[in-house]
């Protein structure tokens, strides 16, 4: 049952918690309005879509990534004041033990980790690919790039049948492709190659036109070899040139579900790029988790009445989740880089931090 001692302690996080987002997006978007207001004033871009298509997406985008810090600076500020103004001594001398105290501290993080969930699972991906687009479009073109030299993947791939494609240099301007083979294989022997010196995209939705083809087929020890010279087949590929195109941040404007599709896509196709997409579809559920190690990491640091005070309490929660950042971005680093696996990879701070955490909690002023 939830007390009065509760809904105190769950109060002021969530409102603290409130307080600290609304300051740092504050600053995050001034900050970054001041870098970009250069390409903004040099671009055709209207201050409606400045707002509406960019701001107004940057605010989910930042706070998904800051949310965990967030909820440690908010527990840490409040937790300070509590133990400072001898609260927390007053309610451990009343007969309440630590554990009892640590309970609303794990609702209001449960319940933030919880949204957090949602909105990095579903919500943000959809604000980021407004914002990416945006992005690339105005600010950073290079946000965008193509496949556009000796590209190879699969297209298919069954049972007993695999179908691959190569092009050797593929052109965004008019999505028009050099130098095409499609390779089929059937229960792993070659079974036919088609060739065309130029290939071009005739409209959606996978309709291509292949010129000057040629066919070659296998039979066992028959083959057929067909040229077409100066002439044109339209027919259907299971490509579109937007598979030739890729964000830098792609796997953020992704939801679960289309990231999933995405991952096994790509694997199919054997493309090495899902690796990272891995990465971030488990740090999709570990970022939420750490929320809840980070409150009782703040809690066990600042119930602590000390000379410092709120100063030292706010320095050391700065310190550790300086150390989380740092320790989460080497561990993506290794698990998309240096063949750590990828749910490890995402988890891994979590794990170290949890560990730590435990033995904060044990020590803590009880």
């Amino acid at each position: 049952m939830i007390k009065k001692i509760d809904l105190y302690i769950i109060k002021k996080y969530l409102s603290t918690f409130v307080f600290t987002i609304l300051m740092i997006t504050m600053i995050a978007i001034a900050i970054d309005f001041f870098e970009k207001v250069d390409k903004f004033l040099a671009k055709t871009v209207t201050t409606e879509s400045i707002i509406f298509d960019y701001y107004l997406n940057f605010i989910p985008w930042i706070n998904g990534l800051l949310w965990p810090l967030f909820a440690l600076l908010a527990v840490i500020f409040f937790t300070s004041r509590m133990a400072s103004n001898s609260e927390i001594i007053s309610i451990l001398s009343s007969g309440i033990s630590y554990r009892r105290i640590m309970r609303p501290f794990l609702i209001s993080s449960i319940l933030l980790a919880s949204l957090h969930w949602v909105g990095k699972n579903y919500l943000i991906p959809r604000s980021n690919k407004i914002k990416g687009e945006f992005e690339s479009e105005h600010i950073r073109r290079s946000n965008k790039q193509t496949l556009d030299e000796n590209t190879h993947f699969f297209i298919n791939v069954e049972d007993n049948i695999e179908e691959k494609i190569y092009i050797k240099y593929f052109r965004k301007s008019d999505s028009t492709a050099t130098t095409f083979r499609l390779e089929k294989f059937k229960d792993g022997d070659l079974a036919s190659i088609v060739k065309s010196r130029k290939l071009e995209y005739k409209g959606p939705p996978n309709h291509w036109s292949l010129v000057d083809y040629e066919v070659h087929t296998f039979d066992g020890l028959d083959e057929q070899l067909i040229i077409h010279k100066g002439e044109t087949l339209d027919t259907t590929f299971n490509f579109t040139p937007g598979d030739f195109f890729r964000y830098s941040n792609q796997m953020e404007m992704m939801t679960t579900k289309d990231l999933r599709t995405f991952i096994n896509q790509e694997e199919s196709r054997g493309i090495d790029t899902a690796l990272k997409f891995k990465t971030e579809l488990y740090g999709r559920t570990a970022d939420p988790f750490t929320i809840i190690i980070l409150t009782l990491m703040g809690m066990a640091i600042a119930s602590r009445k000390i000379r410092g005070g709120m100063g030292y309490h706010l320095a050391a929660g700065v310190i550790l989740g300086s150390a989380f950042v740092i320790l989460q971005k080497f561990s993506l680093t290794f698990s998309v880089n240096m063949g750590m696996h990828p749910m490890l990879g995402a988890w891994l701070p979590n794990i170290i931090f949890g560990i730590i955490t435990y033995f904060l909690v044990k020590n803590a002023q009880k």
